[in-house]
């Protein structure tokens, strides 16, 4: 298991931690699995009435698909095979309040996370960046997520900008993106604090709130939604040369 989740029974709280810190908690199949079949568990848990979603070790808290990850293709810009499309608890229909607890590093397909988590929280060692176009792939789920939370003049610069730069955890925190700041480590503790409270109040009424705040912002969501498939089809590189621009990858970036 690639997924490690713990429920308090007495506070409603349960934490659900990417527990691959070897591979930066980057999600394999088997993980992308996990987590949908742990969010549609959860809609059935009534005992469970708030989640926080973090990130095993120091170093990251998901840095998108597994580039391992064997993901085979059908021949048409019409379909595409996305592993990740339903790794997130909005896209298996849990209305449960999410918050996402970030340390180190949060990148690509993390935002799949992220950009269907209530609030994120994040410590002060976090960054966030989008790899795609230095790699020869569209950002197209992930610009589309992110920009429902943070403004879009931020979202391009992000993902237009690629490896050569990284948000800060306070940057994260002046456009947006991330609702508190913590210490280092801190951040999975302040998320399980605020889940306390929010488990706390009658789960009809948080469970609406959920549904209320993604109703006003959902039809965009989904429109756009719908174009990411396409643009990502015709848009990427084929595979091989993707795996050239990362075997020549160079480490350097600047923080923001």
């Amino acid at each position: 298991m690639t997924l490690r989740v713990s429920a308090d029974k007495d506070t409603g709280v349960a934490v659900v931690t990417l527990d691959r810190p070897e591979r930066l908690n980057a999600i394999d199949l088997g993980t992308a699995a996990e987590l949908t079949a742990a969010w549609r568990e959860f809609r059935f848990d009534d005992s469970v009435r708030a989640i926080v979603l973090t990130g095993a070790g120091g170093r990251a808290f998901c840095t998108g698909l597994d580039r391992d990850a064997v993901v085979p293709q059908p021949n048409s810009p019409y379909m595409v095979d996305d592993p990740l499309v339903a790794i997130g608890p909005k896209a298996c229909d849990l209305w449960k309040p999410v918050i996402v607890a970030v340390n180190g590093m949060a990148c690509g397909g993390a935002f799949y996370l992220i950009g269907e988590a209530d609030f994120v929280i994040a410590d002060e060692t976090a960054t966030f960046f989008d790899p795609h176009t230095t790699y020869g792939m569209v950002s197209a789920y992930e610009s589309i997520l992110l920009a429902q939370r943070m403004p879009v003049g931020e979202v391009a610069r992000m993902a237009l900008m690629g490896t050569a730069e990284r948000v800060s955890a306070r940057r994260a925190y002046e456009v947006g993106l991330v609702s508190e700041l913590t210490a280092p480590g801190e951040a999975p503790a302040a998320g399980v604090r605020c889940a306390d409270v929010i488990a706390s109040c009658p789960a009809e009424a948080v469970q609406g709130t959920v549904r209320a705040l993604w109703a006003a912002k959902e039809a965009t969501r989904t429109a756009a939604l719908a174009h990411a498939p396409h643009l990502v089809s015709m848009g990427n590189l084929p595979s091989e040369a993707q795996a050239g621009l990362f075997a020549g990858r160079r480490g350097e970036f600047r923080t923001r």
